[in-house]
């Protein structure tokens, strides 16, 4: 079999690698940090580095990978080397080595080794789109709307490097998997799409012993209709493989840090730079209008189902239902102060309290009230997934869309659509992005902020 998966693909990793070990080292030259061997750091850092890349799976970029998903393998990759780093002082018993230059040692490397991950990436992609090269290419098997979204993402997206060569159709009469094997082995396919719900099991297991025999990487399209997850998490208990459904990056201990002290610094800075002079003057305006607290705290359900009290501005008269009913448009209940804040979300701003408590974070699923989430935990298939991660100010629902008054169920299981995939997606970068999305939001007005 004169068959050569991928190329020189294989090649591309260990280059990158050798790169930056070569960057780690390199650098270390350029810093008085007061060594009394510098060659025992090197092979001390050099060996640590390719440890934490491996652990972090730092080298494991996709053609698909984006920049969003890229940075929070730099912030992981240097947070560990920080922490090894400033361990050979005490590990090896160097008490003169200065601490300022290592400090200076770490800035620069990860200044250069970021440049240089997210140059090499977006060369790669250019590579590929413009020249051609580093590519894979790739059949179809199915006909449905995945099969068809799939097929025109590769033709549309040339810096993936998928060069699509045929989709066969399972329905039509002349299909069969004999066909699709000589056609694989003909045109030098290296990777092979199928619809799972089109396929039978025979016909799959057929596929993925031909796929194993033959060096060819075999990839399925979920039928989810009715499922909104789509990661799929694989890890082996001893010698038996698992497969999760869903990976949540939130519950990583490192993620889980980055976004606590996003969180801290985010809300300190609402609350001190903010809050601090707004709330006595709409005090002072919402209790011109009408009688009554100024803040408004109402029982909602966050992380692990447990409930907390989430605190506004108040923005309507005081009433028994504040509780039970959401508001609605032209809601005689909203003060006139409360519809400007409400219209800008000013109201909401009480809530970085919340977060800095630790009950919310600054982005996550909007928390519902409980009669709310009780009724929607019956209705709505997935809905209690919210419920794995802290709830947010806003979220990824909120800025595509779905914010406000639930009208319908479409509303509802859309909100859970975004929450889901914001759940297993998550990243410092998508918060921030949300974040200010958000603001801009607010700015420039919403429909349904009412």
């Amino acid at each position: 079999m004169d068959y050569k998966k991928g190329r020189y693909s294989s090649l591309i990793k260990p280059l990158f690698g050798f790169i930056d070990l070569v960057i780690i080292n390199i650098a270390v030259f350029y810093f008085q940090i007061n060594l009394s061997n510098v060659y025992v750091f090197c092979v001390y850092i050099s060996l640590l580095w390719v440890v934490i890349a491996l652990k972090n799976n730092f080298y494991e970029i996709q053609r698909q990978t984006r920049l969003i998903q890229i940075l929070p393998l730099l912030f992981k990759q240097i947070i560990f080397f920080a922490i090894v780093l400033y361990a050979f002082i005490g590990f090896f018993k160097q008490p003169n080595i200065s601490r300022l230059e290592l400090g200076m040692y770490l800035i620069a490397v990860f200044l250069v080794v970021s440049l240089f991950k997210i140059f090499s990436t977006f060369l790669l992609k250019k590579y590929r789109a413009v020249l051609g090269g580093n590519t894979r290419n790739v059949i179809v098997i199915g006909n449905n709307d995945k099969t068809r979204q799939l097929i025109k993402t590769f033709k549309s997206r040339s810096d993936y490097g998928y060069n699509f060569k045929m989709k066969f159709s399972v329905d039509d009469k002349s299909f069969s998997l004999e066909k699709c094997y000589h056609y694989i082995i003909e045109n030098n396919i290296d990777e092979i799409y199928f619809s799972v719900s089109e396929l039978s099991n025979k016909q799959i297991n057929s596929l993925r012993d031909f796929a194993d025999n033959n060096l060819r990487e075999l990839k399925f399209i979920p039928d989810n209709k009715d499922i909104y997850s789509k990661r799929l998490k694989y890890e082996y208990y001893d010698y038996i493989p698992i497969l999760s459904i869903r990976d949540i990056p939130l519950q990583e201990p490192v993620n889980k840090f980055l976004k606590r002290l996003f969180d801290i610094l985010f809300s300190s800075f609402i609350i001190i730079g903010v809050l601090s002079w707004l709330t006595p003057i709409l005090a002072i305006l919402i209790r011109l209008e009408s009688k009554g607290p100024i803040f408004f705290k109402q029982s909602r359900n966050g992380f692990n189902y447990k409930e907390f009290d989430c605190y506004k501005f108040r923005s309507m008269m005081p009433n028994e239902n504040a509780h039970l009913h959401q508001a609605t448009k032209n809601d005689m209940r909203i003060t006139k102060v409360g519809a400007f804040i409400r219209k800008t979300s000013i109201d909401e701003l009480p809530q970085f309290f919340n977060v800095l408590f630790g009950e919310m974070s600054v982005v996550g699923p909007r928390p519902h009230m409980v009669s709310h989430t009780n009724m929607y935990a019956e209705r709505i298939d997935k809905f209690m997934v919210r419920h794995f991660v802290k709830p947010g100010i806003t979220g990824l629902a909120q800025t595509s869309g779905f914010r406000g008054e639930i009208e319908t169920d479409k509303d509802i299981i859309n909100r859970v659509k975004y929450d889901i995939f914001y759940i297993e997606n998550w990243s410092l970068l998508l918060d921030i992005k949300i974040s200010i999305q958000t603001f801009l939001n607010a700015v420039k007005g919403e429909e349904k902020a009412y």
